[in-house]
């Protein structure tokens, strides 16, 4: 019997060697965060590091999940990433409505700011309806945007061929261009 400090005890590491997946891709995770803190504006109380260490805390806590491979589990942080972005924003946006106060707004980056989160949310809502409709497409999405994969990496991490996502890339961002236009 094991005590003190083992896997089993503390609840908070992932099942079926992530920590030890955590540990190599932890510089990937940190360049897909990197890049999407660097596409939002105003992410001053997110930094690379505390949305890397988020997502790792949401993949340790989701019980019995196993991950088959590299990019599997790479897909599965990108995923936990784009929540995190997304309660991030939804939480900003939210902070700037004010509860129905009049604001004036004197800073100019926080005018920029709004546009920004704003599509952001837009492309998570027509995410959200991509998922309704094709779900196979989500997963795509998320690797490709998301987790900064390569259509080989997705297609690696997906079990699905190259041609197959090449073309369910092409549907996905047809989709959500449709999708974020309306």
């Amino acid at each position: 019997m094991d005590s003190g400090g083992s896997r089993g005890d503390t609840g908070l590491r992932p099942p079926d060697h992530a920590d030890e997946l955590f540990a190599e891709t932890y510089d990937t995770l940190r360049r897909i965060a990197s890049r999407q803190l660097n596409r939002q504006v105003g992410t001053a109380s997110l930094n690379t590091t505390l949305v890397v260490h988020e997502a790792w805390l949401k993949l340790s806590q989701s019980g019995t999940r196993a991950y088959a491979d590299h990019g599997h589990y790479l897909a599965t942080a990108a995923r936990a990433m784009r929540q995190i972005l997304i309660d991030h924003a939804r939480r900003k946006l939210a902070a700037k409505r004010g509860a129905g106060a009049a604001h004036l707004e004197i800073d100019e980056e926080r005018d920029h700011a709004e546009p920004i989160d704003s599509r952001f949310l837009a492309l998570d809502d027509a995410l959200k309806a991509l998922a309704q409709d094709a779900p196979e497409l989500e997963a795509i999405v998320e690797c490709r945007f998301f987790a900064g994969l390569t259509v080989e990496e997705t297609a690696t991490a997906l079990g699905r061929s190259v041609r197959t996502i090449e073309r369910q890339w092409a549907r996905a961002r047809l989709y959500l261009a449709e999708q974020i236009a309306l």
